[in-house]
């Protein structure tokens, strides 16, 4: 099992540097995505045009973020060559900031139809789903990089668990719409595009899905993907 001073304890001071400071990027790419999801939903339900806007400027920004520590991967590669932990750390990383970056992606789309509902003006149904699946990826996000930060294999697990809830969620609150679409035809523009929204958010649950299945490859040295629940769970009582 892999813990988080593991990457402290190479004889080369600077790979150490290397490392943490790569951790470290990470970290703060994930804390302006997060913050980037709490706007965009903050934007929708508060139907805060301005705000809507800067989180599509934001997305820019974690772009730009995703490439640089992409290049100081490459950079790693080539000059230190790693093996073991230092390689699963490499390769965890860099599948992750492809999850932040997509989960970037989605705050803007979410913002995007938050500036069209708010130019239609009345609030739609679906809002209170809406406010319910965004506290919930919410949340997934932050413990998602939480158990990153910390190498705790346990929150991430919690983490997976909590996506299937989501899913869930998310399907029965499309039956709700579409039944009231019918009803209602007039309802169809706005609650079609909050349907979009439920659907964006439902994504972002699966990014931090996947960030959590990296940090228990990371840890455990396990590829937990399209694995059963019952095996994950335990996987880590054994190593427990």
């Amino acid at each position: 099992m892999v813990k988080k001073d593991d990457y402290t304890q190479h004889i080369s001071a600077q790979f150490n540097t290397e490392l943490e400071d790569i951790r470290s990027n990470f970290l703060a790419m994930g804390g302006m995505v997060e913050k980037q999801v709490v706007d965009a939903i903050t934007s929708l339900l508060e139907a805060d045009s301005r705000l809507a806007e800067k989180v599509q400027a934001a997305d820019k920004q974690i772009n730009q973020m995703e490439r640089q520590i992409d290049e100081e991967l490459v950079r790693i590669l080539a000059r230190r060559q790693p093996a073991a932990s230092d390689l699963r750390f490499i390769i965890a990383i860099g599948k992750s900031i492809t999850d932040l970056e997509r989960i970037g992606d989605e705050a803007a789309k979410v913002a995007r139809y938050a500036l069209a509902l708010a130019e239609e003006g009345e609030s739609p149904r679906g809002y209170v789903e809406s406010r319910h699946i965004g506290n919930q990826v919410r949340a997934m996000v932050h413990d998602a990089l939480d158990a990153f930060a910390r190498f705790d294999a346990d929150l991430a697990f919690r983490v997976m668990q909590d996506d299937s809830a989501i899913d869930t969620e998310y399907k029965t609150s499309l039956r709700a719409l579409m039944t009231y679409m019918m009803e209602d035809p007039r309802s169809i523009s706005r609650v079609l595009n909050v349907m979009w929204v439920l659907r964006s958010l439902e994504r972002i649950g699966d990014h931090a899905r996947n960030i959590s299945e990296q940090l228990i490859f990371l840890v455990k040295g396990s590829d937990v993907r399209h694995t059963s629940y019952e095996e994950i769970e335990r996987k880590l009582q054994q190593d427990n």
